[in-house]
């Protein structure tokens, strides 16, 4: 009976024995079905067009120097509608030439080959209170692009560290306009054609005023433009600006959350020697006296 009973044991276990050898893979198979289809959640998950980033945080200050407000221009009553801040980017560099015409380089007197591009620029106070522009007087104005090529002067990495080309500002006078010479912008890889902007104004050094944006350019200019020498030599455009995160994102001030380029279209129109372009920035400049 002892080793009747031994032998059933036996083959109790080894019947528990197998059925746990079978219980087990099947439950390491449903595991990696499962692991299985969070991955390919993950993949669907990262193939959705990633937001815009956030970037550099404006001081309470610099935010202020924004506004949503609308001012009209007297007599023409255009309307001015006030103008959202963009990240400055990598490029910026202070100590740049007081001038009009930025093709040039003062380090060894070369120019920059490309289309003639002639900017005007308007910078008007929007005041909240009673809607009327008024013209920002003895305000520096900042602008600096890339070449035809999609290279930036001033940027080390590049080879350009210690050039200037392409770079400069002036101050507005008393109507608030400021004029630059320079050329077409080209492209470079992950952005829309675009130009920079910065308005300062120096009066005061507790509470000194900045403002800082992007200008984009016309798709089909755009296009057009790079069929041409020298732009050709470096192909065609790579990004619109509606696939530009930038473009499409929220303004660094926080008042526009999508889309913020499309508020920032410079006004082109061709003339005898390439184009012109025109931009009316509207912004809070008595923020400094609201500190």
């Amino acid at each position: 009976m002892i080793i009747k009973y031994t032998l059933k044991q036996a083959a109790t276990v080894i019947a528990l024995l197998i059925l746990l050898s079978v219980i087990i893979p099947l439950d390491l198979s449903n595991s990696t079905i499962i692991k299985s289809v969070v991955a390919q959640n993950t993949n669907s998950t990262l193939s959705i067009p990633p937001v815009p980033p956030s970037f550099e945080q404006l001081s309470a200050q610099e935010i202020a120097a924004s506004t949503n407000k609308t001012c009209t221009l007297t007599p023409s009553l255009i309307e001015v509608e006030g103008t959202p801040q963009q990240t400055q980017g990598p490029y910026f560099v202070d100590s740049v030439p007081n001038r009009s015409d930025i093709r040039s380089d003062t380090s060894d007197g070369s120019v920059q080959e490309g289309i003639p591009l002639h900017l005007i620029i308007n910078v008007y106070n929007v005041d909240e209170n009673d809607g009327s522009c008024t013209p920002l007087k003895g305000a520096q104005v900042d602008i600096w692009q890339a070449n035809s090529q999609g290279v930036y002067s001033g940027v080390p990495q590049a080879g350009t560290g210690g050039k200037n080309f392409l770079r400069g500002y002036q101050v507005t006078n008393d109507n608030g306009t400021v004029r630059f010479t320079t050329i077409y912008p080209g492209w470079y890889e992950g952005r829309a054609i675009h130009i920079h902007d910065k308005v300062r104004t120096f009066e005061g050094l507790e509470n000194p005023f900045e403002w800082t944006s992007q200008l984009y350019l016309n798709n089909s200019i755009n296009e057009q433009v790079h069929q041409q020498p020298p732009y050709s030599k470096h192909g065609p455009v790579e990004l619109t600006n509606e696939e530009d995160m930038i473009f499409r994102g929220a303004s660094t001030d926080g008042l526009v959350k999508a889309n913020t380029g499309e508020h920032l279209m410079l006004n082109l129109t061709k003339d005898t020697q390439g184009y012109t372009g025109t931009f009316n920035i509207g912004v809070n400049a008595n923020q400094s006296a609201q500190q």
